[in-house]
């Protein structure tokens, strides 16, 4: 039976009978009491809990302790393993999302503010290597020098713009299969080593990246465009764009209850794309004063090495030692002697091996006590429609710009600011309506008690509402025949960013805390299988249809949209991983049970 009928069988008892039945949590409330003695009466529990205020507020916590609350009753010790994992930590030493969220913010401008710039360096490298190798061919083929990084005329050129998405899609390939590899991989070892060390070893991948942009931007003729591909390899080994958000939203949901999570995933999302607006329009300032396209790319360089000093050094260690330590008892007792260790042998025999590369996947299928086929089915979709998104925002990223300049004549500037209003759209629905939407459908929902484990109904409202905005506004981009409608299209599609944050909560939500971290690392591997098979697909499409039918493109994004949103019907809500409690280690020494 699926843990929602349960819940909802109990609250049917519990309505027939108000004043015959006995308490639901009767042998909690006697280990409530015993508590309070040992304190010393009332007063001392008081003070003692005083004392001991937690990270988050306790109205953050669970449905059950509103309710009980509400009825006069004595409230029950937190639930939430968080609580107990920073009792007694110094404000300075107590792992925080608002520690995190203005470097997280640092790290974005620099990953927005080189987008364009980049893509546009990329252009004008290839348009010139292109020309110069027409002219051999042709002796009497003239051509104006190629600008780099300004507006070059003679690069409008259809042929041009296949070897512009021929070459970002190997930049793609490369990355994505890297990051497919090593992605799992640094999510379960957040879980046994810790979120802050894996994070800043995803940007060190980065800045590697940029160190070699650097390198063909400043020394052309020395230095082949082929040599990003070297760069992005780096960038992919080191776990990539990928493996840095899924640790990144292991560490949320370490400092976060998880009725709580959606919108601190959303503020996460909401600086990413608020570095993504704001970056471009910075990025443009630092051109315009320095004269130099190169200069964004040395402060994109600062900024990640400040992110990187900053992780290792500065922002406290959301997972506990005792969580570290238990994980990998976990996973020792699981391997049988085998090494728990990850070394670089180890990942060249999963490579070797092949099927080694998809066996993180299997949390998406757990067996044994306390799953059921409503958490495999579940989360499989789950899994399915977040990957679909993903692909989709990373297949079009690089099209759209390249389809709108190709089409509208659009320059650095206007593509800059086309990316800017979307993604300020994007996170304005991300900080006010996604918040306020949540709290509306849940105050909707009623207060019937129910666990707070798996998806609520609210989360899948959203989820399907996000897709549906998305839907629409592909279908703008392929009817758009001006650029104040493409522009416009683009915000309609900016409200359907509230559904990552939302699936990335949803998923936190069907499984024990151990496993948040293999959990997103799993989904990080999906993710950067997307990365590769997306760009892809859509840029072998653009390829072959930008002469004659270049919106088919959109057409097809779309497509890919309306699938996401029929799996999603397939989701059930309250339905979750129930771990045995003997395998959980969250238990206090007083005898209360922190569930997640």
């Amino acid at each position: 039976m699926e843990n929602d009928q349960v819940f909802d069988t109990e609250a049917r008892l519990e309505n027939a009978s108000p004043s015959s039945s006995p308490p639901r949590y009767t042998s909690r409330r006697r280990g409530h009491d015993k508590l309070i003695s040992s304190y010393g009466g009332t007063e001392g529990y008081k003070a003692t809990e005083i004392e001991d205020t937690p990270l988050l507020s306790r109205d953050h916590g669970d449905e059950f302790q509103d309710s009980a609350s509400s009825r006069g009753e004595a409230r029950l010790p937190p639930q939430w393993h968080g609580e107990r994992d920073f009792e007694g930590k110094n404000w300075w030493n107590r792992p925080s999302v608002f520690k995190l969220l203005p470097l997280f913010l640092l790290s974005t401008l620099a990953f927005g503010g080189i987008v364009v710039p980049k893509l546009n360096l990329i252009i004008s490298l290839i348009c010139e290597d292109y020309l110069a190798e027409r002219s051999i061919k042709d002796p009497d083929f003239r051509f104006m020098p190629v600008m780099i990084g300004e507006e070059n005329p003679q690069c409008r050129d259809a042929q041009v713009q296949k070897l512009v998405a021929k070459f970002t899609l190997y930049l793609a390939l490369v990355a994505g299969i890297l990051s497919a590899v090593t992605s799992p991989k640094l999510g379960a070892l957040s879980d046994r080593y810790g979120r802050t060390k894996v994070i800043a070893f995803t940007t060190f991948g980065m800045l590697c990246s940029e160190f070699v942009t650097i390198l063909a931007a400043t020394f052309p003729e020395t230095v082949s465009i082929w040599w990003l591909l070297v760069g992005y390899g780096i960038d992919g080994i080191c776990g990539s764009f990928t493996a840095a958000m899924a640790v990144t939203n292991a560490y949320a949901s370490d400092c976060t209850p998880p009725t709580k999570r959606a919108e601190t995933f959303g503020y996460f999302y909401g600086v990413l794309f608020t570095g993504i607006a704001l970056g471009p329009f910075l990025a443009g300032y630092i051109v315009k004063a320095t004269g130099n396209i190169i200069s964004v790319f040395y402060v994109a360089l600062v900024c990640h090495f400040v992110f990187f000093f900053c992780m290792l050094f500065v922002i406290p260690e959301s997972l506990s030692k005792e969580r570290q330590m238990s994980a990998r008892e976990k996973r020792s007792s699981t391997r049988e002697g085998e090494s728990v260790t990850w070394t670089w042998a180890a990942l060249g025999k999963s490579v070797v091996r092949g099927g080694g590369i998809f066996a993180p996947l299997k949390i998406l299928w757990p067996t044994g006590e306390g799953s059921s086929y409503a958490v495999r089915r579940n989360l499989v979709f789950l899994a399915a429609v977040d990957t679909t998104m993903f692909g989709v925002a990373m297949g079009s990223m690089t099209v759209v710009i390249i389809y709108a300049e190709y089409m509208y004549g659009w320059d650095t500037y206007d593509s800059s600011i086309f990316i800017s209003i979307i993604n300020t759209c994007r996170v304005s629905v991300l900080v006010i309506v996604l918040p306020l939407m949540t709290r509306f459908i849940r105050r909707q929902g009623g207060n019937i008690p129910q666990k707070n484990s798996g998806s609520d109904s609210a989360e899948l409202i959203i989820i399907r509402t996000a897709i549906a905005f998305d839907v629409l506004g592909y279908i703008g981009f392929a009817t758009a025949r001006t650029g104040s409608m493409m522009i416009l299209s683009g915000a309609v599609a900016s409200i359907g960013g509230m559904g990552s944050p939302t699936l990335a909560s949803a998923l936190t939500k069907h499984v024990p805390p151990d496993r948040v971290g293999q959990l997103l690392g799993a989904t990080g591997l999906l993710h950067a299988l997307a990365r590769v098979v997306a760009p892809t697909i859509f840029n072998t499409i653009y390829y072959y249809t930008v002469e004659n039918f270049s919106q088919a493109v959109f057409v097809c994004l779309g497509s890919a949209f309306g699938v996401a949103f029929i799996l999603s019907w397939f989701i059930r809500p309250h339905v979750y991983f129930d771990e045995p409690e003997a395998a959980a280690p969250a238990t206090r020494p007083d005898g209360f049970r922190f569930e997640d």
